[in-house]
């Protein structure tokens, strides 16, 4: 369990820096609605990040006091993805909807890439 803690800070602070990232793209570029689009899909990418992590913690402990549990939350992850993807819609002037679904994207991408780069490390 302290392994997946540990998992979840480092790849947590990929993507605020990824977050950080973006915010000076949008105040130093004329790309602003592509910069809020990846902003936007990368923060509730980051509130996925989080939510799947306490699901984990509960699943663990649930597995080791020999109880069920419910399930992972993927509804809750798919309806937040649908909610960012209808502010995308409902404000097109302020939200680039493709770099929302990149945004969305983004948590998995550096789980990928994280796992890559602690398989090398070892």
């Amino acid at each position: 369990m302290p392994e997946m803690k540990i998992m979840f800070n480092r790849q947590s602070k990929y993507i605020i820096f990824l977050l950080a990232v973006y915010v000076v793209g949008w105040g130093l570029t004329s790309y602003q609605a592509v910069f809020a689009g990846l902003i936007l899909g990368t923060s509730l990418s980051l509130y996925n990040l989080w939510l799947i992590n306490q699901k984990m913690k509960k699943f663990s402990q649930a597995l080791d006091e020999g109880k069920k549990t419910k399930s992972l939350g993927t509804m809750t992850r798919m309806a937040s993805a649908g909610l960012a993807v209808l502010i995308a819609l409902e404000f097109p002037e302020h939200f680039h909807l493709i770099s929302v679904v990149w945004g969305l994207m983004t948590a998995y991408i550096v789980i990928f890439i994280d796992f890559f780069i602690q398989l090398i490390r070892r």
